[in-house]
Order: structure tokens, then sequence, then C-alpha cells
């Protein structure tokens, strides 16, 4: 009877607290690791969210904090009449689509051609030249930008050769959404390939082994295998994107570098408008309505990313939650 006992003995399912404590037990170092991070998003991310709340009081410079009165929805209603702020949304929208439209294809397009260089050597310089751009500062890139395309930089004094009169690009509200693409491309295009890679390397080669038996061309293999394996890298990167289209992302510093009030009508967006409502030279000061502006935004970004993620769910069964 006592061998049968030991022969039906199993172990005690432990609890949640004592599996936890096991866990840190064995895995301390990556905890200690991770407290680092959690600390700086905790410190300049969610703490600074109790700001927002002078969206809704009245705020003076020098008094409290969290604003001296209460004033409703008063900046929201303020902006809301504001003809320069929707011209600020509407900029912000068109910039970051056109943006993307060119972008997200051409990115996964680039990846897709970097994985069919067969020389190793040759796909490690495609890959390093490419990377490149995108650890040049912003400031030196507008700098190049403007460098170029200045009326007596190498772009003018081409057309000038051919017989055509010298543009101030700079200065013109029409070239400014393309002068932004084009620099936003060459800056961001091969960075952006790191992901897409990244998923196509975890590809079993035993499916395009089939593919190749089956008698599939190249361009069949990367139509067939490789775009629906990283299918759901490309739509968890398009519901990112999505719903940062009322955003500024990182397109703040680089109009804020760019732009001047020639090119306002096709250049001002939402976080530029903020900083001079907020603290630029002439309009600034007005901090309430500043916050206010933005937390509109990120209510307005937070909307499209919700429906880009239920709609990729429904449709591709890829989602962010």
């Amino acid at each position: 009877m006592q061998n049968n006992q030991s022969l039906n003995w199993q172990p005690r399912e432990l609890t949640r607290s004592e599996r936890a404590k096991k866990n840190f037990s064995r895995y301390w170092q990556l905890y200690v690791m991770v407290i680092i991070p959690v600390i700086y998003y905790v410190i300049f991310r969610y703490i600074p969210m109790f700001g927002n709340i002078i969206a809704f009081r009245k705020y003076r410079a020098g008094g409290n904090i969290f604003g001296e009165e209460w004033s409703g929805f008063r900046y929201f209603k303020q902006f809301m009449r504001d003809h320069t702020f929707w011209k600020a949304f509407a900029n912000t929208l068109i910039i970051n689509i056109e943006y993307l439209l060119f972008r997200f294809p051409l990115t996964l397009i680039f990846a897709l051609l970097i994985n069919e260089i067969r020389n190793i050597h040759w796909k490690k310089f495609v890959q390093t030249v490419s990377y490149l751009p995108h650890f040049i500062s912003m400031v030196i890139v507008a700098g190049m930008v403007k460098e170029l395309l200045s009326t007596a930089g190498p772009i003018n004094s081409a057309l000038a050769s051919m017989g055509h009169d010298k543009l101030n690009f700079i200065a013109m509200a029409e070239w400014f959404r393309t002068i932004f693409i084009v620099s936003g491309l060459w800056q961001s295009l091969g960075w952006g390939t790191i992901l897409y890679l990244a998923a196509i390397s975890g590809i079993n080669p035993s499916l395009y082994e089939a593919a190749a038996v089956d008698g599939a061309n190249r361009f069949q293999r990367v139509w067939h295998v490789t775009i629906p394996c990283i299918l759901p890298t490309i739509t968890t990167l398009l519901i990112l994107d999505i719903g940062g289209l009322v955003g500024s992302g990182g397109a703040f510093e680089k109009v804020f570098l760019l732009y001047n009030p020639m090119t306002y009508s096709t250049a001002d967006i939402i976080s530029t408008y903020v900083y001079r409502m907020g603290i630029g030279s002439n309009t600034g000061g007005n901090f309430s309505y500043a916050t206010a502006v933005g937390l509109f935004e990120g209510l307005i970004n937070l909307v499209l990313l919700t429906i880009a993620n239920q709609v990729s769910k429904k449709v591709s069964d890829s989602s962010l939650w």
C-alpha cells in the first residue's frame, strides 16, 4: 500500500506568489536590469501625465503647477474655434499620410530586395550604407537640406546650367512637403528595414525549398512565402503608423528646423503650433491652451490606433491586443 501511494504522489502546485518568488530568485539579474527602464518610464512618461490637468485649469507661470482656478473646457472650445489650429491639424494629417504612403511600401520593398542579395559582403555593405543616415543628427540633416536647396546650392546651380530660373525652395510653401518626404525617405528607409529583415530571418528555409521544388521562381517565393510569413510584422507596424497619423512623432524637430513664416500654410503642424502657443517668442505663455491641444492630439491618436487595431483583428487576425 505504501508503494502504491508513493507511485501516485504528485508535487503540490505552487501558488502565484510562490511562483513569483521562485522566478525572481532564479532570474534576479534580469529583474534588476529592468529596474532602470521602469524608473525612466515612471519619471519621464507617467508622472508628467498629471500635468494634463492644466488643460482644464488656468495656469500662471510661477504659481501652482496644477493651475490656479478651474476653467473647464474653455481652452478646448477656444482652439476648436481657431482657424490656425485646424490648418495645422490638416497639415499634420496630409504630411503624415503622404509620408506613410511612400515610406511604408518602399521600406518593405527595400527589405525584400536586401534579403535577395546572395553576396553576404555586398549585403552587409548595402545595409550599412542605408542605416547610416538614421544616425545623423536632425540638425545636421536640416543644415544639409538647406545647403542643397539654397539659391547658391548644387540643385539650383544645375537648374541654372540647364537654363532654368533659380528657386528658393525653402521659402516656397508648395515645395515643403516634397522636401520633407524625400529627405525623410533618405534618412529612415534603411533603418526601417531592420524589423522586416529580423522577421524574414525567422522563416523556415524548408518553405523556400518546397516552393523551389514546386517550380516557383524567386519572385513567386517572395510573394507566396516571404510576405505571408512576415504579414503579422507588416500589420503591427502599419497599425502603429496609423495610430500616429495625427501625432507629430519625430516630425516636430525636422519641421521646426526647416519651416519659416513663408511656409506656414503647408508646414505648420500641431506640435509646432503647440510650441508657438506654449513657449514661442511671440504668442507663447498660454500653457493651458497648449496642453489642451496636446491632450486632444493624444486622444485622436488613441482613437485611430484602436480603430486600426480592431480592423486588423477582423481582417487579418493580427493585432496589438
